[in-house]
């Protein structure tokens, strides 16, 4: 049975992110939402990471539904 992610959230985290390396949390149980914190040890999930190349605002999911991994893609409007 694959294990399914908490929902940190339903809305995503819109943030100036500066250039560098970045880890997106996949579990959910991050208490550093949307970043990686290490909850995720002993579970299936891992962190992916983000590279961004140019300053600027993002749309990082929260749901951890997304189908485009750490980039919010809207899935999470058509959860329950």
């Amino acid at each position: 049975m694959k294990e399914e992610p908490v929902i940190a959230s339903r809305t995503p985290a819109v943030l100036q992110l500066e250039t560098g390396e970045y880890w997106w949390c996949s579990c959910g149980r991050s208490k550093d939402q949307p970043f990686c914190d290490g909850s995720h040890k002993g579970s299936s999930f891992v962190p992916e990471k983000i590279v961004i190349e140019e300053t600027g605002r993002v749309a990082l999911c929260n749901c951890k539904h997304s189908g485009n991994g750490a980039m919010c893609d809207g899935a999470h409007s058509s959860l329950s």
